[in-house]
Parts: C-alpha cells; sequence; structure tokens
C-alpha cells in the first residue's frame, strides 16, 4: 500500500508540473520610458491596466507553462516575475548588466542578451541562478531560441553578427557575418532557417541555420526603414518586419524575400508579436505611444490603442 501511495503521489506532482495555465487572452506591452507594463484585453482591444515594473522595461516574454510573464528592467538590472492572472509582481532577481532583450527556452530557462558586458547569460527564471555567461560580440541585442531547443541566436550590434549557440552546452558555434547592426531574429517551425533584420543597411537576411550560410538578402527600400524585430506568419509563407522610422510594418514572402505590401502604423515602431492562430498582429509604436493591430486576411490595422509612454515589448498570452 505504502508503494502504491508512493508511486501515485510521484505521478500527481509529474502532472502539476506539467498542466499548463489556462491563457488569460491578455496583450502585455513594455513602455521604455513610462516604466510601466500595459495590459490589453485581448477580446475588447482595450487597456485594462498598468503595472508599475521598475526603470526602463523592455524585452518581455512568458514561461512554457503560462503562469509567469518576465520583464528586462534595463536600468536596474533586473528581471521583473508577474502573474498574468492577477497582475501582481512576485519577485525580481539579478540579470547582469543592462539586459535589454531576452526569450524563453523550452525548458524555462532564459536566455538575456547584456549590452554593457558584451555577454549572453542563462537564467533560471524560477530560482534566479544564473547558470551560464557566453561572451559575444559588442552591444548584444536580439535573442532567438529554435523550437527545438538546440540553437540560440544572439545578435551583437556593434560585431554586425549573429552568435549561434547550442543548448545544452551554452557554447558558441558559428558566427554569421550579416548587415550594419542587427537587431532581432526568429527561426521557423523546423529550427532549420532562421531571418534575421540589419537596422542601418536595412537589410532583411535569410539563414541556412544547418550550415550556418545566408541564403538570401533583401533591403528595404524605403530609405527611412530602420528595421527592428521581424516574425513568421502562421503558415510561414509571410514574414513581418517591423520598420523603425518608416512607421511601416514591411509584409514579405519568406521564400523570396520580396516585399508585398507596407502597413502604414505608428511612429517608430519596435516589437511585433503575432497571436496562435495567425489572425492579429501587434505592433509597438514607440514615439507615438500607441499599440497598432493588423488584421491578417486584410493586412490592414484595424485598431490603434494608446498605451504608456515608448512601447518597446510585446508579448500575446494565448
Amino acid at each position: 500500500m505504502k508503494q502504491y501511495f508512493l508511486v501515485s503521489a510521484c505521478l500527481c506532482v509529474f502532472l502539476s508540473q506539467n498542466i499548463l495555465a489556462e491563457p488569460t487572452g491578455r496583450i502585455f506591452i513594455t513602455n521604455e520610458k513610462g516604466n510601466t507594463v500595459s495590459v490589453i484585453n485581448g477580446e475588447t482591444l482595450e487597456v485594462e491596466s498598468e503595472i508599475a515594473i521598475g526603470e526602463r522595461p523592455r524585452g518581455i516574454g512568458i514561461s512554457p507553462d503560462g503562469t509567469e510573464v518576465y520583464v528586462a528592467v534595463s536600468e536596474e538590472n533586473l528581471i521583473a516575475v508577474f502573474d498574468p492572472k492577477t497582475l501582481k509582481v512576485l519577485r525580481k532577481f539579478e540579470s547582469g548588466s543592462d539586459p535589454e532583450t531576452f526569450a524563453v527556452h523550452p525548458n524555462g530557462n532564459i536566455y538575456i542578451s547584456n549590452e554593457d558586458d558584451a555577454k549572453a547569460t542563462v537564467y533560471n527564471p524560477r530560482t534566479g541562478d544564473l547558470i551560464a555567461e557566453i561572451q559575444v560580440g559588442l552591444e548584444p541585442e536580439g535573442v532567438a531560441i529554435s523550437p527545438d531547443g538546440s540553437k540560440v541566436i544572439v545578435t551583437s550590434e556593434s560585431t554586425n553578427m549573429l552568435h549561434v549557440i547550442t543548448v545544452p552546452g551554452n557554447t558558441i558555434t558559428d558566427n554569421i557575418l550579416v548587415g550594419s547592426r542587427p537587431r532581432a531574429a526568429v527561426f521557423t517551425n523546423n529550427s532549420k532557417i532562421a531571418y534575421a533584420t540589419a537596422e542601418i543597411t536595412g537589410e532583411i537576411v535569410k539563414i541556412d541555420m544547418e550550415n550556418a550560410k545566408i541564403l538570401k538578402r533583401s533591403q528595404l527600400e524605403d530609405p527611412k526603414s530602420k528595421p527592428k524585430d521581424v516574425i513568421l506568419s502562421k503558415d510561414e509563407k509571410h514574414i513581418y518586419v517591423a520598420g523603425g522610422r518608416s512607421n511601416s510594418v514591411w509584409l514579405m514572402d519568406a521564400d523570396t524575400l520580396e516585399v508585398i505590401k507596407g502597413i502604414p502604423v505608428g511612429k517608430r515602431v519596435w516589437g511585433l508579436a503575432i497571436t496562435k492562430d495567425g489572425s492579429r498582429v501587434f505592433s509597438t509604436d514607440g514615439v507615438s505611444s500607441t499599440v497598432s493591430v493588423i488584421d491578417t486576411s486584410t493586412n490592414e490595422v484595424i485598431k490603434t490603442i494608446a498605451v504608456g509612454k515608448f512601447p518597446w515589448g510585446v508579448i500575446i498570452d494565448d
């Protein structure tokens, strides 16, 4: 009887650790100069709350089980953690110098770009423990993790490189030279292809991640474009690129990198996120202090939402 009870108890613990939280449907926006996170109701598309989070929040992500949201509080060298349901700040932990952005690994750890230290750091956000430090190029910014969890890309703005880090070894295996000032990257679902933006040269780069080779380059025609974020459509036939000073989100063919359409949004568009069903894209329009909502069936803006000052990052809890 005791052995049966022990096995049952262990099974219950295992199941409890692997139960996913019910998504709230909320959209969370970090406001870089407002020191807050704006909370948007996913159904009404109205701001329902503001969370005081700390000085200069930028990167944002959600735990694999959906129970916690993480925010890089850059000026305080911290990661703040809050509950997506109650919106209560749960804790904060040290995260190295100037954490700008990060990505959440399927195993729950977070990979952070520490801009001032030319490092990428790996933390367990549940405990705040530092797991690894990886020396990268100057001014690391963008972080992307392959869906299969085997690779991490860190972009270094001043070294003009994508650093490819293997997991679990946390060592750099490739340094891919791209255009000037690379900002963000995204993997395809099969983890074999990645796309990255280069701000100063206005480029989008398509990369074969199995061989660390650039397959295609495309330069946005608008000279005001300073591409920042990049995401894939649900069917992976298109990419959406935040055009920065061009005040547009660019819809591009994922295969050829040809521009299909420029979608006008607010001023200085930075961050992008897409719903799981692929029906909507949300952009953070920094200078306008707004979020634009794009219907992907028409690729038109259906709503503009006023949020905090200088919105930067965006994550959807769906």
